[in-house]
């Protein structure tokens, strides 16, 4: 992005959905449904990307061990999506008759990796229940209240930074949907998992299979959905 000349920091919307930011308007009117992946994958700037990034890093050192690399992507991956699915309905219901340009686009652009952070913390608060994890019980309970704190605490974030910025006029807005969607498809995600960690490779894998056909079928489905949507 930066080698074409967007502005690093603060990059326009219009170069954002040039390189793949989400947009209810450009999924649901233009059949752009690849926009659902490819935002997780584009950020609003150096700082979002650097934020983002060290909260990824700092979850999945926590997870790779509990769901194994192929779990955590395909965790990042499916939560991401389902945040972004979740963030497209919610603004088409609100903008689509309100807010939508010459090109199509309607309501706000959506970028960055935090839907799908989101959906790592969702998936960490139920495997760290397991009793299968040879852990002592107490740290354990230490480990997940620590990323209870992290989601609520940045849920509230989010939802004050957009409170404060519609009654200043600010134009400032947070995917709180993104975040939303991520966190209950992480949640979704690990209830049929076993920690890899303190359980047999068969039955982890085998877990991890179910699991991640259950939110491909159940997101294919909200796809499917959205695409009948009134126009």
């Amino acid at each position: 992005m930066v080698l074409t000349g967007t502005n690093p920091f603060n990059p326009s919307s219009a170069s954002l959905l040039l390189w793949g930011a989400d947009n209810a308007g450009s999924v649901l009117n233009q059949g752009e449904w690849w926009r659902i992946v490819a935002a997780m994958f584009v950020h609003g700037g150096f700082l979002h990307l650097a934020l983002n990034m060290w909260c990824l890093w700092n979850l999945a050192m926590l997870a790779e061990p509990l769901m194994g690399s192929f779990g955590v992507l395909s965790v990042y991956l499916l939560t991401g999506a389902s945040g972004n699915l979740l963030s497209t309905f919610v603004n088409w219901v609100k903008y689509h008759n309100i807010d939508i340009d010459p090109a199509g686009h309607v309501g706000p652009v959506g970028v960055g990796a935090s839907g799908a952070i989101f959906g790592i913390a969702g998936a960490l608060i139920v495997l760290l229940k397991s009793n299968r994890l040879p852990v002592p019980p107490e740290e354990l309970k230490k480990l997940r209240r620590s990323v209870i704190s992290f989601a609520v605490i940045n849920l509230v974030i989010g939802f004050s930074i957009n409170v404060g910025s519609s009654a200043m006029g600010a134009g400032i807005g947070i995917d709180n949907m993104a975040h939303v969607g991520g966190f209950a498809c992480g949640l979704l995600f690990a209830m049929p998992m076993v920690p890899r960690i303190g359980s047999p490779r068969t039955t982890f894998n085998l877990r991890l299979r179910i699991a991640v056909a259950m939110v491909v079928g159940l997101l294919v489905l909200f796809g499917f959905y959205l695409a009948q949507l009134p126009r």
